[in-house]
């Protein structure tokens, strides 16, 4: 398969999404802005001189992610907030203020009709956002540490988040209310990232002691714990199909398991 390299200013990376035969790649970094780029497979393209600035916060942006109507794109920043911007002109549609303290991390509803993200901060909170609106329709305090990842359950009626405090934690939104806690005594270190199985029985969880451990979301136990990155997981992401799941560390190292 061609690959392309492409010098970015990245701290995190949203999602892709392909336009014809043209693939858009946005990225996010330590110099406060949120870029995109138009990715091709012509080796003759200057991919870097294309780059696009659609955002701008005043301290670092944590982390980003296309909407479903690809044509906007959700960012979170060091600043406190979050907010939403349209990819073509770089206007800010809309800004969502609540967090004390950093945000560094979000998760879109799954459903394409969805107007709702959850957000989780430096302020220990997990907030779920109205889009429309700008306004906080729900929020969670129930971690003792700073909040690192967030992801929404397949269905989209829950959300995980992995945090500093050594657990993970499954909310539900119907119920309003934290539903389960995954950590055991001999995980000292925080989580970093999470993510669902496609049928949602299975919580991935990367941590901070160079593991991912595998939580049943029904019973609350581990059922694995997978070593083989040489320093701190900082992501991780299950593959469309289901099949695998792909993270990336500290190591400089991408790993796919199966």
């Amino acid at each position: 398969m061609p690959h392309r390299d492409v010098p970015l200013h990245v701290d995190a990376v949203g999602r892709d999404h392909k336009f014809g035969q043209i693939l858009r790649k946005a990225c996010c970094g330590l110099d406060n802005k949120c870029s995109v780029y138009p990715l091709t497979f012509d080796k003759n393209e200057n991919m870097a001189a294309k780059k696009k600035s659609v955002a701008m916060h005043t301290n670092y942006l944590s982390a980003c992610s296309f909407t479903n109507s690809d044509m906007q794109i959700l960012t979170a920043s060091g600043d406190g907030t979050c907010a939403l911007w349209d990819v073509e002109s770089g206007q800010l549609l809309q800004s969502f203020h609540g967090h004390g303290a950093d945000v560094l991390c979000l998760d879109l509803a799954p459903s394409e009709t969805g107007n709702t993200f959850v957000s989780g901060g430096c302020d220990k909170k997990a907030m779920v956002w109205d889009m429309r609106s700008g306004q906080c329709v729900q929020a969670f305090e129930t971690h003792e540490s700073d909040i690192n990842s967030v992801r929404y359950y397949p269905s989209g009626d829950a959300f995980a988040s992995g945090s500093d405090d050594a657990t993970c934690r499954l909310y539900d939104l119907r119920a309003d209310r934290e539903v389960a806690i995954y950590s055991k005594e001999s995980i000292i270190f925080g989580a970093s990232s999470v993510d669902f199985s496609l049928s949602g029985r299975l919580l991935f969880a990367g941590y901070n002691d160079y593991t991912i451990n595998v939580w049943d979301v029904l019973k609350g136990s581990r059922v694995s714990i997978l070593f083989g990155h040489e320093n701190r997981v900082s992501t991780l992401r299950v593959s469309p199909d289901g099949t695998a799941f792909c993270s990336g560390s500290w190591d400089h190292t991408l790993r796919v398991w199966a």
